[in-house]
């Protein structure tokens, strides 16, 4: 008996051990064959962008839901970005005699940073959950697989309108955001003093440089790719269940923001290599 315990003591944290080893095998070969499927989901759908039969009229639906989507929230942000910098700005700079700094130092937070990366991260959240969605439903209700059956292509009349229009609105929907930040900047710099609005925004754009606006504008590209790779793609590999759709919307948010982070840190090395 004593040499039964002894072995039975000696097995089980070896056994605990192989148990927790073999699962992060599987956790490694999990992630490892998410990220071959979305590499060759990417391919697929790059292939499909440049193929025949483009639906331009799914491509403008898409445009005008993500707009619409997002323009209310957005626009709202953007005013409040502008307003909160100048109002943390302005004890500061009065403190340094450098009011006058204020409208081209907000504007090129703005412009740079703030509001390309807020912007992204409203449509992540926004845009990202809603095709992880409407995506991941049509597979659980079998549309996606009606689609394969009677030979249609559902990556090219589903995801690459969607992604497309992610690309080519999250730039429109920025600068947008950029504009109102400078209005709101105006009037929290107007709480507290009176400046005029012409005076305000020729100091504002007179400190911007095409270096702050070029690097800003193309980087909400790969940001509106980003966004809309996820989300169609944890949609259109969502499971069987209807709990597995609310879970590509999810994990469709948090990637997509997580991915924006990267993007934006990655873009930020190489401009400050210009």
């Amino acid at each position: 008996m004593k040499h039964q315990l002894l072995d039975s003591e000696i097995s089980n944290p070896l056994k605990k051990g192989n148990t927790s080893l073999v699962k992060k095998n599987n956790k490694v070969e999990s992630f490892l064959a998410d990220v071959g499927n979305a590499t060759k989901f990417t391919f697929s759908v790059i292939k499909n962008i440049f193929g025949k039969d483009f639906e331009f009229n799914q491509f403008l639906k898409q445009c005008f839901a993500i707009g619409n989507q997002s323009l209310a929230l957005i626009s709202i942000t953007g005013i409040i970005i502008g307003l909160v910098l100048t109002i943390q700005s302005r004890p500061v700079l009065v403190s340094f005699g450098a009011v006058s700094m204020l409208p081209g130092m907000v504007a090129i937070s703005i412009i740079r940073e703030m509001g390309p990366v807020i912007t992204a991260l409203i449509c992540a959240g926004k845009i990202g959950s809603s095709m992880g969605a409407e995506i991941g439903s049509m597979r659980v209700t079998e549309q996606i697989d009606a689609m394969e059956v009677s030979s249609t292509n559902p990556i090219k009349y589903l995801i690459v309108p969607r992604v497309l229009a992610a690309i080519f609105m999250l730039p429109i929907l920025t600068l947008y955001a950029d504009a109102l930040g400078i209005i709101g900047s105006w009037v929290g710099a107007n709480i507290k003093g009176d400046v005029s609005f012409v005076l305000f925004i020729s100091q504002a754009f007179n400190s911007v440089e095409f270096l702050d606006l070029f690097p800003a504008v193309i980087k909400t590209f790969f940001f509106g790719a980003v966004i809309g790779l996820v989300g169609c793609y944890k949609g259109f590999n969502a499971g069987r269940g209807t709990e597995s759709v609310g879970i590509a919307a999810n994990s469709a948010v948090v990637m997509a923001s997580l991915l924006v982070i990267i993007v934006d840190l990655i873009a930020v090395q190489i401009t400050d290599l210009l």
